[in-house]
């Protein structure tokens, strides 16, 4: 499973937003440059993270876009969301009420990569940008040898 561009790009771009655009907005065209980011790629998660509330546009001299909220309070998956990047690892539509094999059952594995689109939902849900920009990023301590025995 791989996170697609958009979900990957609106983070890196709501990042840069969160370190740079502290105490004024920051335009798109700065981002693109620093992230190297087509900046009409850009243009298009915007509307997409403007509809979801997480960033609000100020125009005029010195405009571009500000966070709504404060980096601790929003979290990478609401921004990973926003933009429709579908995070599920199944094979077929999990909401989908059959499966995706021909018959319509669900695949012996189906709850295997359902449990892992869980934990990787749970975990961004968990990741604030104020953490991203940071560099705290939580992560598990490996099974001992006991423990996996």
């Amino acid at each position: 499973m791989r996170l697609g561009t958009k979900g990957r790009y609106a983070v890196m771009a709501m990042a840069d937003i969160a370190r740079h655009g502290t105490d004024q907005a920051v335009c798109l065209a700065d981002i693109a440059e620093r992230q190297e980011i087509s900046l009409a790629y850009l243009e298009q998660l915007f509307a997409r993270l403007r509809r979801a509330g997480l960033v609000a546009s100020v125009r005029g001299p010195g405009g571009g876009y500000r966070l709504t909220r404060k980096a601790e309070a929003v979290s990478v998956g609401a921004i990973v969301q926003a933009v429709d990047e579908p995070l599920h690892a199944t094979r077929c539509d999990a909401k989908a009420e059959i499966g995706c094999l021909a018959g319509g059952e669900r695949c012996m594995t189906h709850h295997l990569w359902e449990a892992l689109g869980e934990e990787i939902e749970h975990f961004l849900d968990g990741v604030s940008l104020a953490d991203v920009i940071g560099r705290r990023i939580p992560r598990r301590a490996p099974l001992s040898a006991e423990a996996a025995a």
